[in-house]
């Protein structure tokens, strides 16, 4: 950091704190001992997701939550549950530091959660983003949950 008195380009942290959604350091420059404070601010790149159609739209967490609730309606899905969910989601995007993704790998993903989560949710959000169109659609995707083992199939369990 260039020293704003002399211009002596080195200079010791004394004092660093968060302040507001950024970090204030107060420096010191190591040629003519002047002080003076610095705030350094972390650059969010916004993570764009592709659509289907090829049109590009900002990541919006609040959507995609919207989407996944309307899968959990009258399910035993908390909004912690949800949030949660998008959460990872979120995390695990920008953690693979892509600067697009596909709504495609962002569905993928919610069914995923979901799939072990509750299958009734995973049903109904797999129709609306696989465009199923008719009975075998269903049939096939619930007879999939039917085929894995792993998965927790809620037990019904009868009056003793």
């Amino acid at each position: 950091m260039r020293c704003p008195e002399c211009g002596y380009e080195d200079s010791k942290v004394i004092d660093s704190r968060p302040t507001d959604g950024r970090i204030r350091r107060r420096r010191e420059c190591l040629s003519c001992k002047c002080r003076f404070t610095t705030y350094e601010i972390v650059e969010d790149i916004p993570l764009m997701v592709v659509k289907k159609d090829h049109s590009i739209e900002p990541f919006d967490r609040i959507k995609l939550a919207e989407r996944i609730r309307r899968a959990t309606v009258k399910r035993p899905v908390s909004y912690e549950m949800i949030e949660n969910m998008v959460d990872e989601i979120e995390a695990d995007l920008k953690n693979h530091l892509q600067k697009e993704v596909s709504s495609t790998q962002i569905g993928d993903m919610v069914l995923d959660k979901l799939k072990s989560t509750d299958h009734v949710a995973y049903i109904r959000f797999a129709s609306v983003y696989k465009e199923f169109d008719d009975a075998e659609s269903f049939i096939s995707i619930i007879s999939e949950l039917e085929d894995k083992p792993d998965n927790k199939v809620p037990e019904v369990k009868e009056n003793e």
